[in-house]
């Protein structure tokens, strides 16, 4: 390629991405409650400043003259990539009926997959009537008004073990979540977000405590990407979960793993250091970068200047702080 064509091939990305940009930085027309809408991932929107602490991610950076052609095409791609509108799809393909002593009740398998993105990945979860029982009453007392006109299966005196009331419970509960996922304000509740996540967290918090790294973990690992997908208003919501990861890496002898999931919970921390977490995270991340020969001072920098900017209060340990999570 001669200089001119080159030239000119960089002006063109140039413009591509400043179009991508200006667009990112748009504000969408508001939602319609009853219809199910993509979240645009790309966007950074604060509509409560106490809940959202969407930062700007690092890797979002301004384009400029001194970028090369190939750096401005990775850049193009990884606009594209975020600017992708994505959205969350329920499935509830099976059931089984489960027989424990005295009580008999129906287990409902929940497919939740992504749409929209590059990432493929799927969750599974099971849940029972009573879950979904449970949910509904909560976000009642909540969003009443919304919840206006929402209907939810109703118990049966007899049947409940049919393959007809089965089916159609399947057919009612993936319409159910994907009604309540359509509208803002329930998908990110903590009510909504809970029923998705917490069994699965109260087992693998409870595996924590008893020392089955190796199964908290496997379990920690699957709940950690559906909570990504939910909490893209509130990215610190994850941060326990990102802590116990690096718990259970950590007494699993696997530093290094266990220092790539802490530098994802310090990074979305950076503005929040009065968190709960922070300090416990940062004594940990030190160790970490000691034992595998990082640059541990920079980040015992940030101990110090924490440590001269509050009062001496008493700090758990990382592991401390995670075991207590999920109590009951």
């Amino acid at each position: 390629m001669d200089r001119d064509s080159h030239c000119a091939a960089e002006r063109e990305l140039l413009e591509a991405v400043s179009r991508i940009t200006t667009s990112s930085t748009t504000s969408p027309s508001d939602e319609e409650e009853n219809q199910p809408k993509a979240e645009i991932s790309c966007q950074v929107r604060k509509e409560d400043p106490e809940k959202d602490d969407t930062q700007v991610s690092s890797a979002t950076l301004s384009p400029n003259s001194s970028m090369t052609t190939k750096e401005l095409q990775e850049y193009w791609k990884n606009e594209k990539r975020q600017c992708k509108q994505i959205k969350l799809l329920f499935e509830i393909p099976s059931t089984r009926i489960v027989e424990h002593h005295l009580s008999k009740y129906v287990m409902y398998k929940i497919i939740i997959l992504q749409t929209g993105s590059f990432d493929s990945n799927k969750s599974v979860i099971e849940r029972r009537y009573s879950d979904f029982e449970k949910l509904h009453r909560n976000l009642l007392e909540e969003f009443s008004e919304e919840m206006e006109d929402v209907t939810f299966p109703k118990k049966t005196l007899t049947g409940n073990f049919t393959e007809e009331i089965i089916n159609e419970r399947k057919l009612a509960f993936k319409d159910y979540l994907r009604l309540l996922y359509s509208m803002k304000y329930i998908r990110r509740s903590k009510k909504f977000i809970d029923f998705l996540t917490r069994p699965e967290l109260q087992e693998a918090y409870g595996c924590l405590r008893g020392g089955q790294y190796t199964k908290a973990l496997e379990i920690l690992l699957e709940v950690i990407r559906l909570q990504e997908r939910l909490t893209r208003g509130n990215p610190v919501a994850i941060v326990p979960t990102l802590c116990a990861i690096v718990v259970c890496h950590k007494d699993l002898e696997n530093p290094a793993s266990a220092f790539e999931y802490g530098e994802k919970a310090l990074s979305l921390l950076r503005v929040r250091t009065s968190h709960r977490y922070y300090i416990p995270l940062l004594e940990t991340m030190i160790t970490l970068a000691y034992e595998l020969g990082k640059d541990f001072l920079s980040l015992q920098e940030k101990l110090e200047e924490w440590k001269t900017k509050k009062d001496p209060i008493r700090v758990f340990t990382l592991k401390e702080l995670a075991v207590r999570e999920y109590i009951q």
